[in-house]
Order: structure tokens, then sequence, then C-alpha cells
């Protein structure tokens, strides 16, 4: 079973007496359900799995369900032998947003207290945005993303105390030796082809066949967009045209959404596509990374602008996309192959995964800054740039940023594939893999 940090969190709930019903959100083939059931058997004498998306397509027990009573009569024809107590029965409701009148019914389950109760789903932040009756108070959403490089070195045996002595270096400022450098360089350039999800990775640690790894990417990418638009069957076709742009917006040099391409419309804006990005981001197969001019702390009170940035939340779909079967467009140093659209988006995904909102820096006359992330410790902004190339210590528009007193810079990052950590004023170079240890709030470390 592949190691997902998420599962101390899942874990704690369940073994607690928490007055709230834990929603697992994220897009389909994270690992929702495959970890859930794990811990479901590992701690309860009864499991009761229901998969609601199967039940609409067969007998559909539960759609019609008003009250507490009638989900438990239902409930028993399926699992009566199993219906136990709170301490040893649990009920994981799958898919829970294929019927939305089972979210309103939450809090009356949790109320009663007859079982434990677990959700997950993977159009939960759409449906609660549509629901009637929100359960406020009876539930706790928590997202799952794909797999992050750290929880990829780890299932590729990159050992616990291994991890541990990359994270010392990288508090202590210390370069790791050009041997290790390198095998973790590997390992990242393969988890750009391979990605975070779970069966891409079991692809790869069994078998080794990008072939066989892409074909289930290629399959992922066409379900997600079948997903993503047949909930929202007025905007199916700008959401799926919207998905479909991602991979070349990435190309452009401003790596923008570009608004007047979703419906070939002169005068568009992106306020008219609000609803079809947010269901994106929701649906949990992109990333948003919001524009801001002017970076104060906290960025969340700056954000605004009218433009945006969208990255696939899955680098291999990304790379898959982009060079099919072709491994050494990523393993080489191909000079007419710019990997920055794969860098960056390797970073939105680790930032994100890691509890960071996306912005990034946009301002006419200074140019952009690829992110820009909270520093609680120093209450102030950190910019980060992501280079691929060996030019990574040309970034005007970061050195422009960076010397603007008004915007009380303490420190930048740029990441890049370069081994050494070096200092440049108040910028640091630090090389791509270490990406996986930026933690918001105190956990951040301050070189």
């Amino acid at each position: 079973m592949l190691f997902r940090k998420l599962q101390q969190n899942i874990e704690k709930y369940l073994t607690s007496d928490c007055k709230r019903i834990l929603l697992v959100d994220g897009a389909r083939q994270v690992g929702k359900t495959y970890l859930i059931r794990y811990l479901g058997n590992k701690l309860f004498k009864n499991y009761i799995e229901i998969n609601l998306a199967e039940d609409e397509m067969g007998n559909r027990y539960f759609k019609d369900i008003k009250n507490v009573d009638d989900f438990y009569l239902q409930l028993s024809m399926i699992a009566g032998d199993k219906m136990g107590n709170s301490k040893d029965t649990l009920v994981f409701l799958d898919e829970i947003q294929t019927y939305p009148r089972l979210m309103e019914l939450l809090k009356f389950l949790q109320r009663d207290k007859r079982f434990k109760y677990i959700a997950s789903g993977s159009l939960l932040g759409v449906t609660l945005k549509t629901t009637s009756s929100i359960p406020i108070g009876s539930i706790e959403t928590i997202r799952m993303y794909p797999l992050d490089f750290e929880e990829f070195l780890i299932a590729n045996n990159f050992g616990e105390m291994a991890i541990s002595n990359l994270r010392n270096k990288f508090e202590k400022e210390e370069s790791l030796p050009e041997n290790i450098h390198n095998k973790v360089m590997d390992l990242f350039k393969k988890y750009l082809l391979v990605g975070g999800l779970p069966d891409s990775i079991n692809i790869y640690i069994s078998e080794k066949n990008i072939a066989a790894i892409r074909r289930y990417q290629k399959e992922i990418h066409s379900y997600y967009i079948a997903d993503a638009t047949k909930y929202e069957e007025q905007r199916k076709l700008k959401v799926s045209r919207i998905y479909n742009l991602l991979p070349s917006n990435m190309e452009n040099k401003k790596k923008r959404v570009v608004i007047k391409d979703i419906e070939n419309k002169k005068g568009s804006r992106v306020s008219n596509y609000t609803d079809e990005f947010d269901y994106l981001v929701s649906a949990g197969i992109a990333l948003d990374v919001k524009a801001i001019s002017t970076p104060v702390f906290p960025l969340v009170g700056n954000s605004g602008k009218n433009l945006l940035k969208l990255y696939l939340s899955d680098v291999g779909i990304l790379t898959g996309i982009l060079y099919q079967n072709n491994i050494r467009a990523i393993l080489d140093d191909i000079k007419s192959i710019n990997l920055g659209s794969v860098y960056e988006s390797v970073v939105a995904s680790e930032l994100k995964a890691h509890g960071f909102e996306l912005y990034y820096y946009d301002n006419r006359d200074k140019g952009e800054v690829d992110f820009l992330i909270d520093d609680y410790d120093s209450l102030s902004v950190i910019p980060i740039e992501v280079k691929s190339g060996k030019d990574y210590q040309i970034h005007s528009a970061l050195n422009k940023f960076v010397t603007t007193e008004a915007y009380n810079i303490k420190k930048a990052y740029v990441f890049s594939n370069t081994r050494e950590i070096k200092h440049k004023g108040n910028i640091t170079y630090l090389p791509i893999y270490y990406i996986m240890f930026l933690r918001p709030g105190t956990e951040s470390v301050s070189f």
C-alpha cells in the first residue's frame, strides 16, 4: 500500500470522538476510497461501504431517502448483519455528491450517533455550493491530492531516515553530495513522467512501462472531462473547452488563461467564465493561481486582478499530453525542450498539497513572478521563481520585485536543477526537489 500523509488525519478522526462527520474531497483516482477502505477494515469490526454512484446506476436504494429512519431501513437491507454500534461500526458513504440530499442528511445522522460515519466524493466542493441546506457545524472537509514528491520518494523505497536527512540538509542550507543529488533529481524527473495518481505509480513500480502509464493517464484525462461536464449540462462545452486548453496555455510565455480562445469571442472576460473556472477547481482537476499586482501580506487581501492561471492537478497527465511516450524529453537535457511549464506545474501542485493558496505576481512595469506565498513567521510575502534551464540566475522581474521597498521582501526563492544552495542578496537558490519541504505557518524554514 502506498504511503499517504493524509492517512494520519483520517485515522485520528476515526479513532476520536469528533462531533463532526469527515468528508474527504478530491479528484477521482487520487486514492480516497482505497485509503478509507483500508482504515475502515483495520479499525472497525463492522465496515459498511456504500458506493452511491454505483447505487444510482443500479437499484437506487438511497436516491429518495427523506429522513434518518429511511436511511437505516435501506442500510439494513444491504448490511443488516453488520449494523453494530458507534464503537464498532463504520459507515462509509462513497461518492456522496451523487445524492445531494444525503449531504443535507449528514447532520441528522451525526446527531443520532448510531454509527461512525465518513464520506468522500470527487465533486464535494461543487455539491456543497449548490446544496440548499449545508450541514454547517456537522461536517469537516479535507482534500486529498495526488501523491506529492515526498510520497513518491517513499513509494520508491526512499526511506524515512533518508528523507529526514534531506530535510536536515534543507534546514541547514547544506547542498547535497553530487551522487545523492543525482539520485534525487533522477527520481524527480521520473515523478514528472509518472505523476502522483496512485495507479500510475503502481504501474511504474511494477512494470516500469511508460506506454502502460500513458494509457492509464490518457484514460483518466478523458474521464475527468466527462465527469466534470456531466453535472453541468448547460456549461459542459465551456468546461470541456477550458480544460482541454490548459496544456497549450501552459506552453505560452505568460501561461495564463486566454479568455478569447475559450469560445473564440473577442471582448470576453474572466467574469464570463467564473462558474466554469470554479467548477474545474472545485472538482480537483485544476489548480488556480490568482494574479496580484500589490504583494502585501496577507495575499488574500490583495487578490482580485482579472487574470488567472490554471494548472492541471497532476503533472504526469500534463507530460503525457505534451510528450506522450518519449521519456527523453524529461530525462535528458535537450536544449530545444523547455520544461518551464512542467516545472511550474509540479511546484503549483506541491504548494497546494502542502496547504498554500496560490498566487502569482503580475505588474505591467515590473513583469511577472511565478508564485507568491505568505510567510507567517515574518509577516511578509515570499516570491518564488521556477527555472528548468541553466540560466536560473537570470530573473529581471524577481530582481525588481525584491528591491521594491514598499513590498518589504525579506527573502525570495529560485528553484532549479542546480545542486548547490546559493545566496544573492535576499534571494536563495535551491534545488527543485526542495520544494517538497516548504510548509505554511511556523513550519516554514527561514533562511
